[in-house]
């Protein structure tokens, strides 16, 4: 088995290349890559895709397997002067390479090792031919998916999928159809790259699929087309025997963003499984139906501190007053971050009643529970709460001291709210 210095000091030129001046890799070198990950092991294949990938100039926010999206809140304002943890955000993009082909001839030893019996090694290859369309790579992956090889044909499905061709919509359509369950869900996250319409049907046959890794792949890929269509068949895949299943649709109807689905996943915050419930929750938030406030709330008291925090996060969305008194009750959690994002979101809904329980959450022991009061302060405009913020000046926390000085800000000395224009920018977690 190769050893992880023989392949790093080869990666070291490309991992800088993007950073610095240094040159790209030569076609020798990568050559010589390639060779030596055909022996390596999984975790040193993974960190060469990455590595190689970033050579030719693209970003990738992806990973194979699709993970399940991560969706967190949104930050609050000034989070970054007043040292408010900003969860890390990897949006959905793609940035293709820009030279020439007389420049990239380089590329010739990725056509080399498409057909390796190296997993890993021709899925690089397919990779990154498909993200520089490269000439030709339609033809040669197209002829990859029809091979007798099934794991050259789910090579062929991925080029495909990178390539972004709508050409090759009806050979991935096909694809849904193989007797091998990974080429079938490498055809169906190749479909929802492609975003299109047309592939709703094929999908939503494949959301009947004998492997869960194929639903899984059928589900998000529905969400990224986001069809009102597929509405139906995602909510009764909210009922599918994997939890994975279950996750993805929840996501994938939060992607389609229609009032519809929310009887579906008012379901879907009831299932055994604590990450179904947090992403049927995270679902309802980005819809902002005011009607699901009464099916988040019970979640607010759920086991597990993620769901209560995601549910929290999904009530603030929503910005209806009716959730005011459960948030309440929640800046009261056992959970520090779980009262957190309870002053967070009361701060988004702007409702004066939520004015006396966050005053006395800027007595809370956790400084970052009290900033999140602080501001959420600031963002109500109450004179009620300058006398309490006057005295927030005072805390032991400097973070603390200065989230009061800016919720103060936004009160004229009077203590009367000052005329505002409200800015409200709006976060979406694609993955």
């Amino acid at each position: 088995m190769v050893r992880w210095p023989a392949v790093l000091l080869l990666l070291v030129p490309t991992v800088a290349a993007p950073q610095s001046s240094t040159p790209p890799l030569d076609s020798a070198q990568v050559a010589r890559i390639l060779s030596l990950l055909e022996a390596s092991d999984t975790n040193v294949c993974e960190l060469a895709a990455q590595a190689l990938t970033n050579n030719w100039g693209f970003w990738e926010a992806r990973r194979l397997p699709m993970p399940m999206p991560t969706p967190t809140p949104m930050p609050m304002p000034m989070a970054m002067r007043l040292n408010i943890r900003v969860p890390h955000i990897r949006p959905h993009m793609h940035v293709r390479w820009g030279g020439s082909f007389e420049e990239g001839a380089v590329l010739g030893p990725y056509k080399a090792v498409l057909r390796d019996d190296s997993r890993c090694v021709r899925n690089i290859a397919a990779r990154v031919l498909g993200r520089a369309r490269a000439p030709g790579s339609f033809e040669t992956f197209r002829a990859l998916l029809k091979d007798a090889n099934a794991g050259l044909r789910e090579t062929g499905a991925l080029g495909l999928a990178e390539l972004e061709d709508e050409r090759g919509l009806e050979p991935l359509q096909g694809a849904l159809k193989d007797h091998d369950a990974a080429v079938r869900a490498m055809a169906a996250r190749g479909l929802g790259d492609l975003e299109d319409s047309t592939s709703i049907s094929a999908l939503t046959a494949a959301l009947s699929d004998e492997s869960a890794p194929v639903r899984v792949a059928a589900a998000w890929a529905l969400g990224e087309i986001h069809d009102a269509r597929a509405i139906d068949p995602l909510g009764k895949g909210l009922g599918d025997r994997a939890p994975e299943v279950r996750a993805m649709a929840a996501w994938a109807l939060g992607e389609i963003q229609s009032r519809r689905a929310t009887p579906a996943l008012g379901q879907g915050l009831k299932d055994p499984v604590a990450r179904v419930r947090r992403a049927a929750g995270w679902a309802l938030g980005e819809i902002e139906d005011p009607a699901s406030v009464v099916l988040l709330v019970p979640l607010l008291r759920d086991d597990a501190p993620d769901v209560r925090g995601m549910a929290i996060w999904a009530l603030g969305e929503i910005e209806d007053r009716s959730a005011v008194e459960p948030l309440a009750g929640a800046l009261k959690d056992a959970d520090a971050h779980t009262r957190e994002l309870a002053a967070w979101a009361l701060g988004e809904i702007e409702d004066a009643a939520a004015v006396d329980p966050l005053v006395a959450t800027l007595k809370d022991r956790e400084p970052d529970v009290r900033v999140a009061a602080a501001w959420a302060l600031g963002q109500i405009e109450s004179s009620r709460a300058v006398e309490p913020l006057k005295a927030a000046l005072s805390d032991a926390a400097s973070e603390v001291r200065d989230a009061a000085r800016w919720a103060l800000a936004q009160l004229d000395q009077d203590g009367e709210p000052r005329p505002r224009v409200r800015v409200h920018p709006r976060v979406r977690n694609r993955i």
